[in-house]
């Protein structure tokens, strides 16, 4: 201990005043327990186990290693109150509230101190106001020096007092490794950080970061751990303080009893986590055969659920859910039946229709020119029984057998005359109405003459005509006819000819 500490709180100016006591000094040496006499007197070794290191220093820095003054028995009256007075003489106790000048100088330097002008605290050396100092007996002179070691020891007991206050005896748990250790720290944040404990986002502490700490505290850290869960087919990740998958699974809130889990349930979980699959128990209920079977599983797929409820799948048999999907708690899946058999069936391709101008066609005469044919397109369906149900037909493959061909036909663009001589002003609808009622498609029962005057396809096509008479125009089949009663006059309509001549 450093002599800076005692220099730094020396006696106060009410110390070199003259005492209140009258005759007795209660702060002599034959009082003070710590003083010499408690060492040569009546406190004997006990004391001595006591003295202050101010002390020691004086008698052995300021006689020697090999004793004081104090100690010789010839001269314990004459030296009895110097050996404490030493340490305190002129540098030490008149100038403590001065500047820090010298402050280590050695009490033999001066045996005899002089009396110093009082220093008012506050005040540096060149603010202080000095005065002549009055004699004082010895009584008076050794409660001047012996009030500054009043002073520093009630300054160290309670500066020792306020330390042992402040120190904490706490229990830290980290991750399960309890430790009980003293500490200054106010909070638990700050003993964290004292002890080098990180936190994290997913780390737990308890009491709260920001709570006091008073001896006796608990504080417990667990660390967060990562698991790659995978419950029930459903993924995510999670974060758990628990050690084993076990507990973790219980602070999950994951129903454990009768699930399947991917490892074993005491492992322990490291703070790098693990991956971990969970199936729970559910209940699930097969329809086969007219019979429903529920059961308790933790299956993975359906196909599972079907083999543990004892039903065999055959052939085209299959299941109203996919059979790799996962079965859910409560859910129903129906064990589908199929029989069945394949129906293959012919379908004609509709052919397109090419038009085509053509300026030796009168206009408004359309002519066949190539006619279309029909494609052929075969088709496979497949025909089931689903559980005695017939199923509605299903196309499962289709095939053209022969391709469609495009029928090509003329359109007439040729202007059509509007009279040929000899022939415009016979009655001609009279004719017409006579051949064929007046009706430009008609036919007759034969199918070979046909039109307004019904003409048969050679005599037509002789005449200049495209096609049958009887798709020509109206207009077209009286010109035709105008030129043929030029040609051959009215013989061609034999029953009907006369009509032209009203």
């Amino acid at each position: 201990m450093s002599n800076a500490q005692f220099e730094t709180y020396g006696p106060s100016p009410a110390a070199h005043e003259p005492p209140a006591y009258g005759g007795f000094d209660p702060y002599s040496a034959q009082t003070l327990g710590y003083g010499v006499q408690g060492v040569h007197g009546g406190y004997g070794t006990r004391t001595e186990s006591y003295r202050p290191a101010y002390e020691m220093y004086a008698m052995h820095g300021a006689h020697g290693t090999h004793g004081s003054h104090a100690s010789h028995g010839s001269h314990h009256g004459a030296h009895e109150a110097h050996g404490l007075r030493e340490p305190y003489g002129k540098h030490a106790a008149y100038d403590a509230y001065e500047t820090y000048e010298d402050t280590y100088k050695p009490a033999y330097e001066d045996p005899e101190p002089e009396p110093e002008p009082v220093v008012r605290p506050g005040r540096g050396r060149r603010a202080a106001h000095r005065r002549k100092a009055r004699p004082v007996e010895r009584g008076e002179g050794s409660m001047r020096r012996l009030v500054p070691q009043a002073l520093v020891v009630a300054f160290l007991a309670g500066g020792t007092s306020a330390f042992v206050a402040k120190d904490k005896a706490v229990e830290l748990r980290v991750d399960g490794k309890p430790r009980t250790l003293h500490t200054f720290a106010d909070d638990v944040t700050e003993l964290l950080t004292d002890e080098g404990v990180k936190v994290g986002a997913h780390d737990v502490v308890a009491p709260a970061p920001d709570a006091a700490l008073t001896s006796g505290d608990e504080v417990a850290v667990r660390y967060g751990r990562p698991v790659r869960l995978t419950l029930d087919g459903q993924r995510r990740e999670v974060w758990t303080t628990a050690h084993t998958v076990e507990a973790a699974l219980k602070q999950l809130g994951v129903r454990a009893e009768g699930a399947y889990v991917s490892t074993s349930r005491s492992r322990r979980i490291g703070r790098e986590g693990l991956a971990l699959d969970v199936r729970t128990e559910r209940a699930v209920t097969v329809m086969a055969d007219g019979r429903a079977r529920t059961i308790r599983t933790n299956a993975a797929t359906v196909q599972e659920v079907v083999d543990q409820a004892g039903i065999t799948l055959r052939g085209q048999d299959t299941t109203s859910v996919p059979l790799d999907t996962f079965p859910r708690d409560g859910q129903t899946v129906t064990v589908l039946r199929i029989t069945g058999r394949k129906e293959i069936r012919d379908e004609a391709i509709a052919f397109a229709v090419e038009r085509v101008e053509d300026p030796s066609v009168f206009r408004g005469t359309e002519v066949v020119e190539r006619a279309g044919v029909p494609g052929l397109r075969r088709i496979t369906y497949s025909l089931r029984m689903v559980n005695g149900v017939r199923q509605k037909p299903r196309r499962i493959r289709t095939e053209v057998v022969r391709e469609p061909q495009t029928q090509v036909v003329k359109v007439g663009t040729k202007p059509l005359p509007t009279s040929v001589r000899g022939a415009d002003r016979l009655d001609w609808q009279g004719l017409a109405a006579c051949e064929s009622g007046g009706r430009p498609d008609a036919v007759d029962s034969s199918g070979t003459y046909g039109g307004l005057y019904q003409f048969d396809t050679q005599t037509w096509r002789s005449l200049g005509g495209k096609g049958r008479p009887q798709d020509a125009p109206a207009a077209e089949q009286t010109l035709r006819a105008k030129q043929l009663y030029v040609r051959q006059g009215a013989s061609p309509w034999p029953h009907c000819g006369g009509r032209l001549h009203g």
